[in-house]
């Protein structure tokens, strides 16, 4: 049985986003994964919302960082400053020093600038001028990302792209469901009454217990052969990575327990599969995310299930 804490987080996050049921729940998952989340989707979809969302609902503290092509990676990480009362230069941290940052719009940015968040994303710390520097935890980047067709984006390349757990989607909300958006008070007014329904402490443990949860080693068989499959498919030209493998079992850790369970099931896996996977594929014929996620189900039902 699902905890009463994180029905609690799910029920408040809702009552700000309504109707994206799945999209909250891949968020908390991504959350007590210790992974990172891309949202790729249209602008005025509710991206920027679920971030800020998630963020009050937990009581963590919460940067939102628009990307602009101009934009340096000392705009993010922050920049030492010579000090004049104490002779010495002096690191001035950025925005990247929270615990859920929203990185809005990742692809408008040059891939310079995104780079500078592969440290942060990989080891939640970040180096400056051979001083490193611990992030705080819980640490998580939200980032979105307009889809490649809109005018001046840089894709990320793939380096980065393995760096987040999971990749999702908004869509439009249902009729039912958008006209009580357009009828009540914006958003951003809702948010600021929001009250925390867990604290950072809370997720914290919560992630150590996610961390906790049994996987048998079939299900850990299961998992690869379906990573495997995305490098032996011949419409795949770049498959899953070690690292995508890894994220994978995570998440499976923390489904199992967002569902109230400490032992994962294969039913873990075959709902996480395409959002872990999609985004590490590159196809041969360059079609996008949704096409690869397709693929990765295709895959998802032709290999066996254990029993």
């Amino acid at each position: 049985m699902k905890s009463p804490i994180l029905k609690q987080l799910e029920r408040r996050i809702s009552e700000i986003l309504r109707g994206k049921d799945t999209a909250i729940k891949m968020a908390i998952v991504c959350l007590l994964g210790k992974g990172n989340l891309l949202i790729e989707d249209v602008p005025g979809v509710g991206k920027t919302t679920l971030a800020f969302a998630l963020a009050k609902a937990t009581d963590c503290t919460f940067q939102r960082i628009q990307f602009t092509s101009d934009m340096m990676p000392s705009d993010i990480i922050g920049v030492s400053i010579y000090s004049h009362e104490t002779k010495e230069f002096e690191f001035k941290a950025g925005p990247l020093f929270c615990n859920i940052i929203l990185a809005d719009e990742i692809n408008r940015t040059n891939p310079k600038t995104q780079s500078a968040l592969l440290e942060a994303m990989n080891e939640n710390k970040v180096t400056v001028e051979r001083k490193t520097f611990r992030l705080p935890e819980p640490f998580m980047v939200i980032a979105t990302q307009n889809p490649m067709e809109y005018y001046g984006t840089f894709p990320l390349p793939e380096s980065q792209l393995d760096r987040f757990m999971m990749r999702i989607i908004l869509g439009y909300p249902a009729p039912e469901y958008e006209k009580i958006a357009v009828m009540e008070e914006p958003s951003f007014r809702l948010l600021e009454r929001m009250e925390p329904v867990v604290s950072r402490h809370d997720i914290i443990g919560m992630q150590e217990e996610a961390e906790k949860v049994r996987v048998e080693d079939s299900l850990v068989d299961y998992m690869m052969e379906i990573v495997s499959a995305t490098r032996r498919d011949d419409r795949v030209r770049l498959g899953a990575s070690t690292r995508g493998a890894q994220f994978f079992l995570g998440a499976a850790k923390a489904h199992a327990y967002y569902e109230g369970r400490d032992f994962a099931v294969p039913d873990d896996i075959k709902k996480l599969a395409p959002l872990l996977l999609g985004h590490r594929l590159i196809l041969r014929n360059k079609k996008n995310f949704s096409d690869a996620e397709r693929l990765v189900r295709e895959i998802v039902e032709k290999v066996p299930v254990p029993v």
